[in-house]
């Protein structure tokens, strides 16, 4: 008896080994090897971006305190707005709306968590995996709300910003918990486009810089074409299902905490992780900044992999002594830039005629729209819960028609149906409600006259 309690004990102890083995040599840079290389037309926004976010931290833009290297490179009078705690009282981070005239483009920036703000912590509380729908998926319900009350208190300045320069495009831009609101942000109104103005979908952009899983894998996939996330090397958020409350109710002992879903994860299939339609995922198109090289010291020239996945999604939790400080937003615009710098002097781009870059630009567009119909009938093939076919999306439609939005779940907050409603009984939305409606549709207020989640609505 004692002789197999020990063999049992020592197999029991190999495969300890081997799995921290497997789990310690596996590098972040794993992740993105297959992937093809991004190049200068679609990654050139991303520094900028970065800067533009980085630019809410300041108090005053024309004597910055933070400034990266090089400068924000932006023009303070072209702010057009800057909200603090003190206009939001809580209820999404601060932000700034800048209007690029360099770049043609309508950013709205949204700051990531402050870690002495207890209304940060309450939006990422706000929530249970897998709670809300929104469009047929799930999304993360504080997020959501986040989002309904920014675009609610902005929709009339986006709007004329719009009116005004209808060549320029508009971008929603985060980091970190603010990545998740920029990402909600673009669902509503890619979804609500004519309360924009008739803004074309290909006008509407989204960055969210060291993102927050946020929506389920086939809003991942279907949001692809307009959304785009960047992930530095090792970076944890992305890579952990864990809810977003979790995390940082365990912020003072995230190792312990990433350490133990590493384990969960690593002995969960994979097939097993795709069939659950509450699973939350980082949203779009995945761009993947690689500064390290496996077993390798130091930083290296930074390269940057793209694509579309619908496995292998940045399922595992990566133990190196990087993964929380490759989610900070300095090393991520500064590691952007330099990989921007690289793909510049590589490409010479200066060099190339403007009929050819023209020429270019339409080849990498084309891509983007056969990879995005690749990437949704994989995830239709894969039996993804609630995926979209191509043809379902808004491939080959005419921009200046109204978008027509077939939405199957029976809580969707954009239809004005019946909670319980048969799914089956799918609906064609041609005109949709105002941002007032669909807030009153969402939320009602408590006695202290704070907006909650209706209960209608809450239940799944």
């Amino acid at each position: 008896m004692s002789l197999d309690c020990g063999v049992l004990e020592c197999v029991f102890c190999l495969g300890c080994s081997r799995w921290a083995w497997k789990r310690c040599i596996y590098a972040g840079a794993y992740d993105s090897e297959q992937w093809p290389l991004a190049n200068i037309e679609e990654f050139e926004p991303v520094p900028r971006i970065c800067r533009n976010i980085l630019a809410v931290y300041e108090d005053d833009l024309k004597n910055p305190k933070w400034a990266p290297t090089g400068g924000y490179g932006m023009n303070p009078d072209w702010v057009a707005k800057k909200v603090t705690y003190e206009t939001t009282k809580g209820r999404v981070p601060p932000y700034l709306i800048y209007i690029d005239h360099d770049a043609h483009d309508i950013v709205l920036a949204i700051r990531g968590l402050n870690l002495a703000k207890e209304s940060d912590y309450a939006v990422l509380l706000d929530n249970k995996l897998g709670k809300k729908m929104f469009d047929g998926g799930y999304v993360h319900d504080g997020l959501l709300k986040s989002a309904s009350w920014l675009i609610s208190a902005e929709s009339e300045t986006l709007k004329d910003l719009i009116k005004q320069n209808p060549s320029y495009t508009l971008t929603f831009a985060g980091h970190s918990l603010g990545s998740g609101v920029a990402a909600m942000l673009t669902l509503v109104v890619a979804n609500n486009r004519e309360e924009m103005g008739n803004i074309p979908r290909s006008k509407i952009r989204c960055y969210a810089i060291a993102p927050a899983r946020c929506m389920s894998l086939n809003l991942a996939v279907r949001y692809a074409d307009i959304i785009n996330s960047v992930i530095l090397q090792d970076d944890f958020l992305a890579r952990t299902a864990t809810p977003l409350e979790d995390i940082f109710e365990s912020i003072f002992c995230l190792p312990c905490l990433l350490c133990i879903r590493c384990m969960k994860d690593t002995f969960m299939s994979e097939e097993k992780m795709l069939k659950d339609p509450r699973r939350l995922y980082a949203p779009g198109r995945l761009y993947h900044i690689v500064d390290r090289k496996p077993c390798g010291c130091g930083r290296y020239p930074p390269e940057v992999k793209n694509a579309i996945p619908v496995e292998g999604r940045f399922e595992h939790i990566i133990l190196s002594l990087n993964t929380t400080s490759d989610h900070a937003i300095i090393w991520i615009e500064r590691e952007a830039r330099k990989a921007l710098q690289l793909m510049m002097e590589r490409d010479h781009p200066m060099e190339i005629p403007s009929k050819q870059i023209m020429e270019r630009q339409e080849t990498i567009a084309k891509e983007h729209n056969k990879e995005h119909k690749d990437a949704l009938e994989k995830a239709l093939s894969l039996n993804i819960p609630h995926a979209f076919s191509p043809s379902y999306d808004t491939f080959d439609k005419d921009e200046n028609t109204e978008q027509e939005v077939i939405l199957n779940e029976p809580d969707n907050p954009l239809l004005d149906t019946e909670v319980g409603e048969s799914p089956a009984n799918k609906q064609t939305v041609e005109k949709k409600t105002d941002w007032e409606e669909l807030i009153n549709k969402l939320f009602e207020k408590d006695a202290s006259g704070r907006m909650v989640l209706k209960k209608g609505v809450d239940s799944v």
